[in-house]
């Protein structure tokens, strides 16, 4: 049995899969804010949930919005600011009394859907979280690329490539949380289509609010979603342009706006190097429970 923890700012949710991927156990409980102590006896207490009801012990693997550094041994870049510097894996280890393995969450979304997800079958799977923020994960061969600095993947925090005037203008004007101006995540993320959509008409409304008076034939939510499709067109052929993978997947709130799938493709070719462009975009299969899912798979088959 493999148990996952997918460790996020307001929740802490728990699954038990078999090694069919089949699911046994799921329980969510709210995240302890700003303790770290209390935050790994909640962790605990979902293995131990999950273990009793299915009466069987599983290995444990945990998505986190950070990383372990790979020179400190401690959480970074973890928007959970109370996990930064802590010895998070080795900490767990010790209270679980097993080896337990780490992930970023979006590398452990990747994980899911390479494994038994839309990415199946293929050895070099791509996956962007376009939600809040937007982050990115890449499978290689069933396992998740750290990097040597442990930030394999941060796709979101590199500027947006061949802006043009008015892209430059809002890079110019808007400050990213991480303190530069221009970040992709300005842009493709959720959060920034209902900034765009702002700009234009004054008033802020959500993406499926925005996506709705488009379908209706809004000219200013129309320009909103068709300006979305050719930055995130420009922004993911960078990444192809570096990366080339087998197959890509959208997940996020993002990923429901069906017009992606059509659009953006077609309008790739006009940024990649040779001008082809044939790599398959589809939408995650397991949606929200991706991460979660991802956490109980960083431990392979074969183990």
């Amino acid at each position: 049995m493999r148990i996952g923890i997918d460790l996020g700012g307001t929740k802490i949710e728990v699954i038990a899969l078999s090694d069919e991927g089949k699911e046994l156990f799921r329980k969510r409980v709210p995240t302890p804010r700003g303790s770290y102590e209390d935050t790994l006896a909640a962790i605990k207490g979902l293995v131990d949930d999950a273990e009793q009801a299915t009466g069987a012990s599983g290995t444990v693997g945990i998505g986190i919005p950070g990383t372990i550094s790979p020179f400190s041994q401690k959480v970074k870049n973890a928007n959970s600011v109370w996990l930064n510097g802590q010895p998070l894996d080795k900490d767990l280890s010790a209270l679980l009394g097993r080896e337990v393995r780490v992930a970023n969450d979006a590398n452990c979304m990747t994980v899911s859907e390479a494994t038994d997800g839309a990415g199946a079958g293929n050895n070099v799977v791509l996956a962007l979280i376009l939600g809040t923020g937007c982050g990115s994960g890449i499978v290689i061969n069933g396992k998740p690329h750290n990097g040597g600095n442990g930030i394999g993947g941060e796709w979101g925090h590199n500027p947006l490539p061949w802006m043009d005037e008015e892209e430059q203008e809002i890079a110019k004007n808007n400050q990213c949380y991480c303190g530069r101006h221009g970040c992709i995540e300005q842009f493709v993320s959720g959060t920034g289509l209902c900034d765009d959509y702002e700009r234009r008409a004054g008033v802020r409304l959500k993406g499926n609010e925005i996506l709705a008076l488009s379908e209706q034939g809004d000219p200013i939510a129309e320009a909103t979603i068709q300006a979305y499709e050719r930055r995130l067109a420009k922004a993911l052929s960078a990444y192809v342009n570096m990366l080339d993978p087998d197959v890509i997947v959208f997940a996020g709130g993002v990923c429901n706006i069906e017009r992606l799938y059509t659009n953006v493709p077609k309008q790739m070719p006009n940024y990649i190097f040779g001008k082809e462009f044939n790599t398959p975009i589809r939408k995650a299969q397991h949606g929200d429970s991706s991460g979660v899912r991802g956490a109980a798979w960083l431990w392979p088959l074969e183990k």
